[in-house]
């Protein structure tokens, strides 16, 4: 076993909810440590759609996943958190009152007073859609996620599914593409409805072509695709040439070794916490983000954001036991402006 690592907080996740949480802790003199299983900062915002518009945040009318990362990294600049990435948490014991040992696949061993599990919805990849002999053509000109918009200009791509990632990219990518096809295996779709508009307003105006079948079957030579070939659902056989296909069936999530971690499951899938806190049922441990249920929750950036702020106020409590949390704006206060770097030199 390594030297372990001591800090105030260890954050399982640095998705958004997780680097938000940097924030809330940092405000209240609480340092972190932040363990991903990726190779990069920014969870699912940063590895399957860095991007996508997102448009929820508040205040902020427009951003892309990535430029919200970049922005949540600028925000938590002056706490100096650690990253440590490509790196999964194997075991958690609880050594103390509160005290947790926490160690990766790595050896490294981590020792905290709090433990925020702030990791999406655990290990995620993407549906394979059941096209026979697809996997010459994956991370080729098959792709389940766009890193890169530019990627695809010019490119005569083929999108497949009836979700809002479907329906997102199709508007996205539209203006890039030199043509573009939608194929889903019925007229009804499960997206958003505005997208649902846009995307058949462009099928009016001949500029997406909508084709109602399934795929069976893919057509070129070492990976790179030529054709597909869908059959409708009249029965009749198409052949739709592209270049690139994007299949957008969903995310198949696992909670990986966090489920064998003593805790109660909602479903086998998410953790329960309370709504005041947003704490599990072993003290000290808390769950944020997507990957926590309570009555009412929401998926959604700002609720995380929310649940992390509330989480801060109770993991002070741990941190510093003997201490009285007295309750501060960053508008008005002076000592939490210096510790962001914005409050005025005195003369």
């Amino acid at each position: 076993m390594s030297e372990p690592i001591k800090t105030d907080v260890v954050i399982i996740g640095a998705g958004p909810v997780g680097l938000f949480a940097v924030f809330e802790l940092g405000l209240l003199d609480m340092k972190c440590h932040l363990i991903d299983i990726l190779d990069k900062i920014g969870g699912q915002c940063a590895e399957l759609y860095p991007e996508k518009p997102i448009y929820d945040i508040p205040g902020v009318p427009y951003t892309s996943a990535q430029g919200l990362v970049d922005a949540l990294l600028l925000q938590i600049k002056n706490f100096n958190a650690q990253f440590h990435l490509s790196e999964m948490v194997e075991k958690v014991e609880k050594i103390g009152d509160p005290l947790f040992r926490i160690t990766t696949d790595q050896g490294k061993v981590f020792e905290c007073k709090v433990l925020v599990i702030a990791a999406g919805g655990g290990s995620f990849q993407p549906k394979r859609p059941p096209i026979p002999g697809i996997e010459p053509y994956e991370g080729n000109t098959v792709h389940y996620a766009v890193r890169k918009m530019e990627n695809f200009r010019d490119k005569r791509i083929l999108i497949v599914g009836g979700g809002d990632s479907a329906l997102d990219w199709t508007l996205n990518l539209q203006p890039l593409a030199k043509k573009l096809t939608l194929c889903h295996r019925r007229s009804e779709f499960r997206a958003a409805p505005a997208s649902v508009g846009k995307m058949m307003a462009l099928v009016d105006e001949g500029k997406v072509d909508l084709v109602v079948g399934q795929v069976t079957g893919l057509t070129g030579a070492d990976g790179k695709l030529e054709k597909a070939t869908i059959k409708k659902n009249d029965g009749a056989m198409a052949d739709v040439a592209c270049d690139a296909m994007l299949p957008f069936f969903g995310l198949t999530m696992k909670l990986g070794p966090v489920a064998d971690w003593g805790f109660e499951l909602k479903n086998n899938e998410y953790i329960p916490v309370d709504t005041e806190a947003f704490e599990t049922s072993v003290p000290g441990i808390f769950a944020i983000g997507d990957i926590n249920w309570y009555p009412g929750k929401l998926k959604l950036i700002l609720s995380g954001f929310h649940e992390g702020a509330l989480m801060a106020q109770k993991a002070y409590h741990y941190i510093y036991p003997d201490k009285r949390l007295v309750f501060q704006y960053t508008t008005s206060s002076t000592s939490l402006q210096r510790k962001l770097g914005v409050a005025p030199v005195p003369r």
